[in-house]
């Protein structure tokens, strides 16, 4: 393993009836004056809102609210929750929501307290910011990025056609309380669980020596993620199963599998690229492109992709290519179990995205596309073009 410095800043509270016994304990390190984030009308329906406004409230602290945060969240909707952070004098952020929200959230934070934008700084290079974040806190209400855990942010820029990571301070402190995933549908669910997976299988794929930590840890998370797959396929109001996902996707992205080595990102990169253009589901996204580009890059990582078919999935053959191609195979029959595409075509979409899918675009999104070092091998431009035309 290479050397390496962690710190981890996130207090966690894991459970159900967390958020009820725990939540108001930690509102003083957001200030007096708090700004709710959420995304659309789910958390207003099934009193997940009334339920964290009225702790607020019982703590004696007052509430801004800021919804709307959509699943891609973009640059655009940032600065609009900065600006009403600045005008309303908030002192600290409460995201209520998924990954999508605490992303959105985590900027928000950072944008209000500086005047130069957090965009020009950290992509295009320009000014510097000159003041730390807002206070953050999160509760999860879908889990699969595991953006609690961590100090990056997605975020796209529809003008520039850029989907990409920002970074600004974690979260304080982040609830994972499973009665908050109680009715999510079924599919957001299983979308959020491909996307923990292939957090641990992009960092597995990464560079390092044999037998190291990070990789035993990996493989054991993708194997509990897939164990409890299954379990919610047969019953989605399985508690346990949701609990465990939650989890799995935390200690995806909380930083101790990507200790002491270097990590791959290249499908994760990919799939941004094409949603800044369709602003796609990202876990749907990832399931159509991770097993194209574990083929693709097949030869580059045949023995970890055969150690993968052979703990994740039970592959029994001692020869790693066959394993490897089983393995890859067991990944595509799980995806078909959870009900997620396979095809590009098949994505939920915005409305004008069936005139986008064509070679022309695929090319734009391949050439925009962030080519990574960590991987396997690094790829091209136009083998990530053949890897989208092989999606379709």
């Amino acid at each position: 393993m290479y050397s390496f410095e962690y710190e981890y800043p996130v207090k966690v509270f894991f459970g159900e009836g967390s958020v009820a016994e725990k939540l108001t304990s930690q509102l003083d390190v957001l200030g007096g004056r708090i700004l709710l984030t959420y995304g659309g009308s789910s958390a207003k329906k099934n009193g997940t809102l009334d339920e964290v406004l009225s702790l607020i409230r019982a703590a004696g602290k007052s509430v801004v609210e800021f919804s709307g945060i959509m699943p891609n969240p973009t640059w655009k909707k940032v600065q609009e929750g900065a600006e009403l952070a600045r005008k309303e004098k908030v002192t600290g952020v409460l995201a209520l929501g998924g990954g999508s929200v605490i992303d959105a959230s985590k900027i928000i934070a950072l944008q209000a307290v500086n005047t130069a934008s957090v965009w020009d700084v950290e992509i295009n290079r320009k000014g510097s910011l000159d003041h730390p974040a807002l206070p953050l806190g999160a509760i999860v209400t879908a889990s699969g990025t595991g953006s609690e855990m961590n100090g990056g942010a997605v975020i796209t820029n529809e003008e520039e056609k850029i989907k990409t990571g920002l970074f600004a301070p974690a979260a304080r402190f982040a609830f994972l309380d499973y009665h908050f995933m109680e009715s999510l549908p079924a599919r957001q669910v299983l979308s959020g669980a491909f996307d923990t997976l292939s957090h641990a299988l992009e960092t597995y794929l990464g560079r390092s020596d044999e037998l190291n930590v990070s990789d035993d840890v990996s493989l054991a998370v993708m194997k509990n993620t897939v164990d409890n797959i299954h379990r919610i396929v047969r019953d989605i109001h399985d508690k346990e199963a949701r609990g465990n996902l939650m989890w799995d996707s935390a200690m995806a992205e909380n930083g101790i599998l990507k200790v002491g080595r270097v990590t791959d990102f290249e499908v994760h990169m990919i799939e941004h690229q094409f949603g800044a253009y369709t602003d796609c589901n990202h876990g749907e996204g990832l399931a159509v492109i991770q097993p194209v580009y574990c083929t693709h890059v097949l030869d580059a990582a045949l023995s970890k992709l055969a150690r993968f078919a052979r703990v994740v999935f039970a592959v029994s053959e001692a020869d790693d290519r066959t394993a490897a191609e089983k393995g890859i195979s067991a990944l595509y029959d799980l995806i078909s179990e959870m009900g997620l595409p396979h095809r590009l075509s098949q994505l939920r979409m915005k409305d004008s995205a069936d005139v986008l899918l064509t070679d022309e675009t695929l090319r734009r999104v391949a050439d925009s596309t962030f080519l990574l070092a960590g991987g396997p091998r690094k790829l091209t431009s136009d083998e990530v073009f053949q890897i989208l035309r092989e999606c379709m």
